[in-house]
C-alpha cells in the first residue's frame, strides 16, 4: 500500500508523493497553513456505515463531491467486514483496497476511516479516539465525569458521586485526572484509574483548592492552579503529586494551563495586568512571557499537538473561538472561528471540540478548523461541557 510522505510546502500547495510512485499530488492549504479538505466521492455504502464513514472523514480532511469533481473516488469493495476501494482518476488506477473485520460494524468503519485518512493525508486518524467531559441532566446540578467515543457514542459515567466535579483530563489512555469535592470536601485533583476504579487525591496535604489539571505530553507531570499561597497561581508537579513547584506568584488569577507538545513550556491565562491575557512559562520555572495575540481578553488556551497553533476563547455574547499561529508571518494574528467556548484540539491538529450554547444548554460540538464546518454530538443528552481529548 502506498504511503504519503510530505516533501515541501510551496506557496499554497503541500506536495505529497507516494513512496512507490513518481506522481505528485498537490493539496491546497489556507493562509494559516491548514490543508484544505480533499474532494472525494463516496459510494456503495448504506445505513450506519455510510453515515459513520462520512462523519469521520469530514473531520479528517475530506469533503464530499460528485465523482467527476473528486480527487479520489472511494467505493465499497467486496471483502468481508467494512472495506473500501479507492481509485485515483489522475493516475487512472486503484491505489487502495482494504477491509476491516472484528468488533462492531461501527468499530470496523472507524478503523477504515482512520486508515483512509492516514493513507491519503499522512495525518493520524481520530475516529478511534476517545473524549472525556462533564455532563449534567440539566444546566443545574453537580454533574458527573463521562467518557465516550469521539463522536459521542458509547458514553459511560466515570463518576456517580453527586458532588461538584470539573475539568477532566486524560493521563494516559486508562487514567483521568479531574477536580472533585468527593474525597476532601474541597476542590482537589483526583486521579482515577478507569480499569479498577481506584482513585486518590493528589494534593490532600496542602490547604486550599486545586483546579484545572493539565497532563504533560509524556504523562509524567501535571500543571494545575492552586491557591495555597493566597491567590490562584500556576504550579507543576510529578503526575503522582510529588516534587511540587510554584511557577507564578502574581496577585491576580491564573487559569487554564496547557502544555507545548515538547513539554517544555506551559501556556495559560492570567489577569496580572487587569484584563485576561495569554502567557507562556518554562515548565521548570522562570519568567512569564506574554503571548502576543490580536484579540481582547483571551482565555482557555489549548496548544495543538503539532505545536503550530493555539486555540482559545474570547468573551462576548456569545463567546467565540479564535486560533493563532505560533510561527510564521501570521504569528499572533487571531482568526475568529465560530461561536463557542471550552476548545480542545484533536490529535490530528485539525479538528477542535468545543461547547456551543443551544437554547441555554451546553452541547459538545466538533469543528473542522480549515472549513469551519461544525456538527453537534447529538448522542450526548443533557448539558455537556469541558471536553478533553485522549491523544
Amino acid at each position: 500500500m502506498k504511503k504519503l510522505l510530505v516533501l515541501a510546502l510551496t506557496g499554497l500547495s503541500l506536495h505529497l508523493l507516494a513512496a512507490d510512485s513518481d506522481v505528485i499530488v498537490d493539496i491546497k492549504v489556507d493562509p494559516l497553513g491548514f490543508p484544505l479538505p480533499i474532494p472525494v466521492s463516496v459510494s456503495g455504502y448504506s445505513g450506519d456505515v455510510d453515515s459513520v464513514l462520512r462523519f469521520d472523514l469530514s473531520f479528517m480532511g475530506f469533503e464530499f463531491v460528485s465523482p467527476d469533481k473528486a480527487r479520489y473516488n472511494i467505493s465499497k469493495n467486496n471483502a468481508a467486514g467494512v472495506g473500501a476501494l479507492i481509485n485515483d482518476p489522475l493516475q487512472k488506477k486503484s491505489i487502495y483496497n482494504k477491509a476491516f473485520t472484528g468488533g462492531s460494524m461501527r468499530q470496523q468503519t472507524h478503523a477504515l476511516a482512520d486508515d483512509i485518512a492516514k493513507t491519503l493525508t499522512g495525518k493520524p486518524g481520530i475516529a478511534q479516539t476517545r473524549i472525556a467531559f462533564k455532563a449534567r441532566a440539566t444546566d443545574h446540578g453537580a454533574g458527573e465525569i463521562y467518557i465516550a467515543d469521539f463522536d459521542g457514542f458509547n458514553a459511560q459515567p466515570v463518576t456517580k458521586d453527586n458532588v461538584i466535579c470539573a475539568a477532566p483530563t486524560w493521563a494516559g489512555r486508562g487514567e483521568l485526572l479531574y477536580v472533585s469535592y468527593k474525597l476532601m470536601g474541597k476542590p482537589d485533583i483526583l486521579s482515577h484509574n478507569l480499569a479498577t476504579g481506584a482513585r486518590k487525591a493528589l494534593f490532600r496535604q496542602y490547604p486550599g483548592s486545586s483546579m484545572s489539571p493539565a497532563v504533560s505530553p509524556d504523562g509524567r507531570r501535571v500543571a494545575f492552579i492552586h491557591n495555597k499561597a493566597g491567590s490562584p497561581d500556576l504550579y507543576v508537579s510529578d503526575i503522582d503529586g510529588g516534587n511540587l513547584k510554584q511557577l507564578t506568584t502574581t496577585k491576580e488569577d491564573e487559569s487554564s494551563p496547557c502544555w507545548s507538545p515538547d513539554g517544555r513550556r506551559i501556556c495559560f491565562a492570567s489577569r496580572q495586568t487587569g484584563k485576561a491575557a495569554l502567557y507562556t512559562i518554562s515548565a521548570d520555572g522562570g519568567s512569564m512571557s506574554r503571548l502576543s495575540v490580536s484579540a481582547a481578553s483571551p482565555t482557555e488556551p489549548d496548544w495543538s499537538p503539532d505545536g503550530k497553533y493555539v486555540v482559545f476563547t474570547v468573551p462576548g455574547n456569545p463567546f467565540k473561538l479564535c486560533v493563532v499561529p505560533m510561527q510564521g508571518p501570521l504569528r499572533g494574528t487571531a482568526t475568529v472561528l465560530v461561536d463557542g467556548e471550552d476548545p480542545v484540539w484533536a490529535p490530528n491538529s485539525r479538528a477542535v471540540m468545543f461547547v456551543k450554547n443551544v437554547n441555554n444548554r451546553h452541547v459538545l460540538t466538533l469543528l473542522d478548523v480549515p472549513s469551519k464546518q461544525t456538527k453537534e454530538i447529538g448522542r450526548i443528552m443533557g448539558d455537556a461541557s469541558q471536553p478533553s481529548w485522549a491523544r
